[in-house]
């Protein structure tokens, strides 16, 4: 038979598990040792002891009416010990036991008894052989495999109890939640979060900004009106309306703290690989239905066979030729205790059955695919802990019947807000003033700027870089502006790149009053933080992002009105058309940027209402033609149409209306010709039409008395009209990259000229009268078909070899002393 130990440890789990043992289980678990110990201890007395003793029934001799039946020697005597002759049937018992007294020994002489009694003629091996027969023909099969039916039931109890946490699928989640559970329930930052819980309670509420909230409020006159951030008219915006601050946080340990970050990360790969699935739940509903059933088996069947257990009974071999008998009257010695060790058996299965059915009651009272973490969010400042489901949820309910401390402590792992306060700890700790002073740059306007990538989140030691000009903040999950920022009383230019920022009071009031430029990129208008509508006193706002029509009714453009020094707006989008709420800025905007992205640009109407703009950037925006609405804009004075699929520029006559224009540029277009109404824009300073497929210039063109600027480049331009010696204030020529092959001596009468690009097309020669461009500073002559240069270069006395832009075989073709005047400094 198998020792306890060996048996027991069916039963065992891994200690880490029994937190996921509720009492019910944990009770089941005694129950089944306690029926393992009947199995075991009900095997051991049968193997040492049962058995049975037969005696031989002499027929001619004794009555067996009756005696046939076997419940008339049964053990069902109440009350008393084992039977005895008056308990068996009278004629059996009067024929077994017809004997007489041995007569007592006189005194002093000792006499040996006289055998009484039936004589039969059986020697001790026929006994032995008779009573090993009768016990596998005459006894019950229930009375002899009892102990191991048994010992399976209870094993297979055992087994239906844990299996859960033997099955591979189950067992694989279980190990991992019990592992990161227990992690988390040890980790120092469990405890420090939950005792700043503690603290914030006991200090009272402190109020700040949120980036994504808005509120109404009272305020004062100077900000009385309303501005909404999105496109919710009923929902104002405020300034004073705030919310709890969180006090000042201690350093953890760093190797703490890095083991607190991988545990949330750990949690939330374990959240999302549990909770789609509810296998686990189904798995243990599944085994406890089994175990009712099972308790059922056994009841049903053990109950019947209780009443086969006899002391006494009849045995017909079929050995009479071995023995001379063929009926024997036996007894089973067992019979008793076995009857006492089924009952009690029994007893232990149906308190089984009712744990098992008081289970099925738990798992179906309540839904247990879901848990909510209301309570802990109650009792603590983390009021963003998230309700879980399926099996991750049934796991927690699980717990909470061993311990709920443990979910309230896993509950941390699962907050937002307790990880953002863990990135900060340790970013604080990782980012000191020293480090961030060595990341601050010169820029080209020899400002201080620092640029930080891809943190957790502004260290608090940048508010101490009080020199600071411009911040660059990029990719950083969450930013916390916090009050320190008053410190930095040289900043003026802020950078949020995919960076959600939070204000407090405070520091809104400070950038409100001090901050002058402002660029934000955002992949949707949800992330634009909606205190920047409130910087009055910014000039500048660049905004990166998706703006389409689709979204186009929560951009909130509207609330720009309360921008009032707002001059430059900066928009990199792809609208379909420009909002009509632009119109708010108008009597302050000064410079427009759209940058479409490719996106045609249907509706421009709104910009006739835009009469202060003096710049205006139309770039990508797939317009074919100039837009009408531009004439209207009497202020311009730089209009930019670049990489537009403008094809024909017919309407630049209107142009003329425009007065104060002096810059156009239509590069990176389709146009072929320019008309020659251009020569009625007598204001035009600059004109860029590179990249484009000109293969004319009109003479009109020349006739412009203020042109001081033309870049040509990139055309199909063969010729230039001798009218160009009229630009007496000509300073910049470039016509690079088309088809000219002669230039004109009267290109040359330009005596302001400072920059002449005429590489890359097929000129042959260099007239000598290159030498009356006194100011000639740069020149480019590479990529033509030059057999030399012009000694005449010599009297360009401020163009150096440095700007020369020509083949070196040239080059050499000048005389000396021009080469040597050339590469002097």
């Amino acid at each position: 038979m198998f020792s306890l130990t060996e048996v027991a440890s069916l039963n065992d789990i891994q200690p880490t598990y029994r937190i996921l043992k509720p009492w019910w289980d944990v009770f089941m678990d005694y129950i089944g040792v306690i029926m393992l110990m009947l199995a075991i201890f009900s095997g051991t007395m049968q193997l040492s002891k049962d058995q049975v003793a037969c005696l031989p029934i002499l027929e001619k001799n004794i009555n067996l009416e009756g005696a046939q039946n076997r419940s008339e020697c049964s053990l069902s005597f109440p009350g008393r010990g084992p039977p005895t002759t008056k308990d068996l049937p009278d004629s059996v018992a009067n024929e077994l036991l017809n004997t007489q007294p041995a007569p007592l020994p006189k005194e002093g002489v000792w006499t040996q008894p006289q055998p009484t009694g039936v004589k039969t003629n059986l020697d001790f091996q026929q006994y032995v052989f008779v009573n090993q027969k009768c016990y596998h023909d005459a006894l019950p099969w229930f009375n002899k495999y009892f102990p191991y039916l048994a010992l399976i039931h209870t094993i297979m109890l055992m087994v239906s109890s844990n299996f859960w946490f033997k099955y591979p699928k189950t067992s694989s989640k279980i190990e991992h939640f019990v592992s990161i559970l227990g992690r988390c329930f040890e980790s120092p930052w469990t405890t420090k979060a939950l005792s700043e819980t503690a603290c914030e309670d006991s200090e009272g509420t402190k109020q700040r900004f949120t980036g994504g909230s808005v509120y109404h409020k009272h305020v004062s006159s100077e900000d009385s009106q309303s501005t909404p951030l999105v496109e919710t008219p009923t929902v104002p915006f405020s300034t004073e309306k705030l919310i709890a601050e969180a006090p000042s946080l201690t350093t953890l340990d760093k190797k703490d703290g890095e083991q607190a970050k991988a545990l949330f990360e750990k949690v939330r790969k374990f959240r999302a690989h549990v909770e789609d699935s509810d296998f686990i739940y189904k798995l243990y509903v599944a085994q406890t239905t089994i175990k009712v059933l099972k308790v059922i088996l056994i009841l049903s069947y053990t109950s019947t066979f209780a009443a086969e257990i006899s002391f006494c009974h009849i045995c017909k071999p079929k050995v009479e030729s071995l023995t001379g008998y063929d009926q024997f009257f036996c007894t089973h010695n067992m019979a008793f205790m076995l009857r006492k060790l089924l009952f009690t058996f029994m007893a232990m299965i149906c308190l089984y059955g009712l744990v098992c059915l008081y289970t099925l009651y738990w798992l179906f009272r309540r839904p247990l695919k879901e848990y909510s973490f209301e309570k802990v969010r109650e009792e603590s400042s983390f009021s963003d802990i998230p309700d879980v489901k399926n099996d991750f949820a049934f796991l927690l309910h699980m717990v909470d019947q061993y311990d709920q401390l443990y979910s309230k402590r896993f509950g941390v792992f699962l907050s937002e807000v307790s990880e953002n306060k863990l990135r900060e700890i340790s970013l604080n700790h990782e980012w000191t003033f020293e480090k961030l002073r060595q990341h601050v740059s010169t820029n080209a306007q020899e400002e201080q700027e620092l640029h930080l990538f891809m943190l957790s989140g502004l260290p608090n030691a940048v508010f101490d870089l009080t020199d600071l000009e411009i911040l660059k903040l990029e990719l950083i999950p969450e930013v916390r502006i916090s009050a320190k920022v008053s410190q930095m009383t040289n900043l003026r230019e802020l950078h949020l790149y995919h960076c959600p920022a939070k204000v407090e009071q405070t520091a809104f009031t400070f950038l409100r009053d001090h901050l002058r430029c402002l660029h934000i990129k955002f992949t949707d208008v949800a992330e634009i933080p909606p205190w920047i509508y409130l910087l009055r006193s910014l000039k500048e706002l660049n905004l990166f992002g998706n703006l389409n029509s689709e979204h186009n009714k929560m951009i909130g453009l509207e609330s720009l009105r309360d921008l009032r020094h707002l001059r430059t707006l900066y928009l990199k989008s792809n609208l379909n058309k420009i909002p009509s709420n632009l119109t708010d800025l108008s009597p302050h905007l000064v410079k427009l940027v759209i940058h479409n992205d490719g996106t045609k640009l249907l509706v421009l109407n709104s910009l006739k209402k835009m009469t202060s703009l003096v710049d205006l950037e139309l770039h990508n925006c797939d317009l074919e033609r100039i837009p009408h609405s531009i004439f209207s804009l009497a202020n311009l004075q730089e209009l930019d149409l670049k990489n537009n699929n403008i094809r024909t520029i017919e309407e630049i006559i209107s142009f003329q209306h425009l007065r104060r224009l002096v810059c156009l540029k239509l590069w990176y277009n389709k146009i072929s010709t320019i008309p020659p109404s251009i020569g009625l824009v007598k204001s035009l300073e600059s004109l860029i039409i590179c990249h484009n497929k000109v293969e004319s210039l009109p003479p009109s063109l020349f006739h412009l008395p203020k042109l001081r600027h033309i870049d040509l480049s990139n055309n199909s331009i063969s010729n230039i009209p001798v009218e160009i010696g009229l630009l007496h204030n000509l300073q910049h020529f470039a016509i690079t990259g088309n088809k000219v092959e002669v230039l004109p001596n009267q290109l040359f009468k330009c005596s302001k000229l400072k920059v002449l690009c005429v590489g890359h097309n097929n000129i042959t020669s260099i007239p000598d009268s290159i030498g009356q461009l006194v100011q000639l500073s740069h020149l480019e002559l590479k990529g033509n078909c030059l057999d030399y240069l012009p000694f005449q270069l010599g009297q360009c006395q401020l163009l150096r070899k440095n700007l020369l832009f020509v083949e070196d075989h040239l080059f050499d073709t000048l005389p000396l002393e021009v080469k040597d005047s050339m590469s002097s400094d």
